[in-house]
């Protein structure tokens, strides 16, 4: 029975919905549909190449017939690929026999039968669908839900540019800065990071059994393989990798990999943040009708899609990382131990997105509280001490840090009052001294305000 309910995955089940866009990159239907398109073209490249004599051209017709077949691949026809499958226990040969099959009817492809898969190994086929699979899901579907991210940030930097706030090392008061400032950080890191996973070029292969176009010269020995090859691959929108061993080594998919966990790390820390600027009150969140923070505690407004999003996307980098590593290494020429775990990317693309629209979800919700976090800054002096010891240091006033510390350490927190009576004591030129007269917590946040506009 196959149900929501049923699903053995949440990606499958509770949010299928959510992770639907992956579905045309990343299911087994896309995987085989890849195959078949990478397969045609192939056969279609073959025809075209001039110093291929073995293959006459296509006529027009047949290959508006190919480029049809290619294009209108069902689910119908991945299903009959799967039936084809069951009797040769080999997925990309029965995407051969379909092909051999769905084109029964035309005369020039009938007769070109025994190009299809000509002097093809199976990775020369699923490399390249691999490759246009996570080229297309991260184009199509993930790098544009970090986008949405990192424009809400923009936009909640450019709103709360100037708020000061009680910033927080080691989670303790410190030097002030603002909130606006805090989300053009995150924004910054953010782009940065995703400017490396667009970066990354998915690189493909087609020489085949162990990289080295053994058959291909055999068969015709005239053509430059390799710089057919080459523009073969290209022409699908990759870059070409000259030398590999039976498989292209997937270096690669891993940098993409790593590169996206740097940015589900950056949004972690997000989450984390967020999470606890809502729990200081420095944030209330927009709440929705009917919804339930708590089964008991009505009043529960409970920072859940940061929560959710934090989940995920530990759950996201625990495959991509594994993906990552795993990879790269291949016993010798070739084994198989990259096949099953290639079949999970969607499954750590699904987390992803989950993790990315979880933390859009949050960011919409927010709403600053000035209130509170003015007061916050208006309880805590101490953090002047900073500017006034530094003044204190550039005039040469000795021992200008221990005399703060005593004023100030361990006191549970000094007045307004008293800071002002220790600065009027001080032997500092009077603009220095009415300078730090003038600062409070809120006012002491250097150039906070106008840094993320030099970014």
């Amino acid at each position: 029975m196959s149900h929501a309910l049923t699903a053995l995955s949440p990606l499958d089940g509770r949010y299928a919905a959510k992770t639907r866009a992956l579905q045309e990159h990343f299911s087994e239907f896309a995987l085989v549909r890849h195959r078949v398109r990478v397969e045609i073209a192939w056969l279609k490249a073959l025809a075209d190449e001039p110093g291929f004599a073995l293959l006459p051209p296509f006529s027009p017709a047949t290959v508006v017939e190919l480029d049809r077949v290619a294009a209108a691949f069902s689910v119908a026809d991945a299903e009959r690929v799967k039936a084809i499958e069951a009797t040769t226990n080999h997925d990309v040969k029965a995407v051969e026999y379909w092909l051999r099959e769905a084109f029964r009817g035309n005369a020039e492809v009938a007769a070109a039968g025994e190009f299809i898969h000509f002097a093809c190994t199976s990775e020369d086929i699923n490399n390249l669908a691999h490759g246009l699979m996570v080229r297309g899901g991260l184009g199509e579907v993930l790098l544009p839900a970090i986008d949405a991210i990192a424009a809400r940030l923009d936009e909640l930097a450019r709103e709360h540019a100037g708020l000061a706030m009680l910033a927080r090392t080691h989670g303790q008061p410190a030097t002030p800065t603002t909130l606006g400032k805090e989300m053009a950080n995150v924004a910054w890191r953010l782009k940065r990071a995703r400017h490396a996973v667009a970066a990354v070029e998915m690189l493909g292969k087609v020489n085949g059994a162990t990289g080295n176009f053994n058959a291909h010269v055999v068969a015709a020995p005239s053509l430059d393989w390799p710089a057919f090859a080459r523009r073969f691959v290209t022409g699908l929108g990759l870059g070409y990798n000259p030398l590999t061993i039976q498989i292209e080594p997937h270096d690669a998919l891993a940098q993409a990999f790593d590169a996206l966990a740097r940015v589900n790390t950056i949004l972690v820390d997000l989450d984390r943040d967020a999470w606890g600027y809502i729990s200081l009150g420095y944030f209330r969140q927009k709440v929705k009708a009917g919804e339930v923070g708590s089964s008991t505690m009505p009043h529960k407004v409970n920072p859940i899609d940061f929560e959710n999003s934090e989940g995920n996307l530990g759950l996201a980098n625990a495959l991509l990382r594994h993906l990552a590593e795993k990879l790269p290494v291949s016993r010798w020429q070739r084994d198989l131990t990259d096949s099953t775990v290639l079949r999970n990317m969607g499954v750590a693309f699904g987390y992803c997105l989950l993790g990315y629209e979880a933390c859009l979800r949050g960011l919409g919700k927010l709403e600053a509280n000035p209130a509170r976090i003015a007061a916050a800054l208006e309880d805590c002096w101490d953090v002047l001490a900073e500017p006034v010891q530094t003044v204190m240091r550039a005039h040469r006033i000795e021992g200008s840090y221990e005399r703060l510390k005593d004023l100030t350490r361990g006191k549970g927190g000094i007045t307004k009052e008293e800071l002002h009576r220790f600065v009027a004591a001080l032997p500092l030129p009077e603009d220095a001294k009415a300078r730090l007269l003038a600062l409070t917590p809120s006012t002491y946040v250097g150039l906070a305000a106008t840094l993320p506009r030099e970014s």
